[in-house]
């Protein structure tokens, strides 16, 4: 089974095409203690077991698998085969998706109780899975029958206030995107590009506003403000600061999102920058 200690302090999230060869293997070197499988990752979690069987101890995650599309008995087969063959470094992420996106995702809180009661009744075990919570309800439920939550697209304002539903022991494992550039604003010029179908997304837009962020910051494609709050730029030091700053604010891991075509590079300066290579 995994602990909160188990994934270290940083990780890397990255949507699950861009795990190719080699990347997974690089990361753990970097000293990365979690690696995130990102997007919507089928039942068969084959991605995720790709990513195990190229590395040697990390953490690998599923952020998220979406309760609409996956068979929860699917889902925990595929948990009870993988696990078996890498123990104690397997957590099923899962979460309800997007309005936008599923047009069936209704009483979505009761739908995750359900896949979770599924999960009891298959054997896959409460710390080998977490839950993507944005609001209370989610979160609280998070706290009570999973390792913890993996918000995704949020400011250290929601991190604050996630840590005091989830309380002192469940984990709280935020993401943050890194967008590392030659300038700012070919930075903040990535980070707009791909944050532009985001921002439309009615679940993370809310979570912003309601922590802070003004809805006349989301014109034109987000303010160079929001843009930087949510997509550090354009250096290490500025993705290092970044997720201090959730660290700070109560989580205990947060994973970095690069977001630029030299992912390894990326994660290279970013490491550099929290200290994970110092000594290696």
């Amino acid at each position: 089974m995994v602990s909160r200690e188990n994934l270290g302090t940083y990780g890397v999230w990255l949507p699950e095409a861009e795990w190719k060869p080699g990347v997974a293997a690089v990361a753990e070197r970097l000293g990365y203690g979690a690696l995130w499988v990102g997007g919507s990752p089928d039942a068969d979690l084959e991605t995720v077991e790709l990513v195990l069987n190229e590395t040697e101890h990390v953490v690998v995650a599923t952020g998220i698998v979406n309760i609409w599309k996956s068979d929860p008995v699917d889902v925990a087969a595929s948990y009870l085969r993988i696990s078996e063959e890498h123990p104690g470094r397997v957590v099923v992420g899962i979460g309800s998706g997007h309005r936008e996106a599923s047009p069936e995702r209704v009483r979505p809180l009761a739908a995750l109780k359900s896949y979770l009661d599924v999960f009891d009744a298959e054997g896959l075990p409460k710390e080998d899975r977490l839950l993507a919570a944005l609001g209370d309800r989610t979160l609280a439920l998070a706290a009570e029958r999973s390792l913890g939550a993996h918000p995704y697209l949020t400011t250290p304002a929601h991190t604050r206030h996630a840590r005091e539903i989830l309380g002192p022991h469940a984990l709280l494992a935020p993401e943050l995107k890194a967008s590392i550039a030659d300038d700012q604003d070919t930075a903040r010029q990535r980070a707009r590009k791909y944050l532009r179908f985001y921002f439309g997304l009615e679940n993370y837009r809310s979570a912003l506003v309601r922590f802070g962020v003004d809805e006349r910051e989301f014109d034109d494609g987000g303010s160079d403000a929001l843009i930087d709050l949510v997509a550090a730029n354009p250096t290490g030091a500025d993705a290092a600061e970044g997720l201090r700053a959730h660290l700070d604010a109560g989580a205990d891991h947060v994973s970095v999102q690069p977001m630029r075509q030299d992912v390894l590079g990326s994660l290279e300066k970013v490491a550099d920058a929290v200290g994970l290579t110092r000594g290696a």
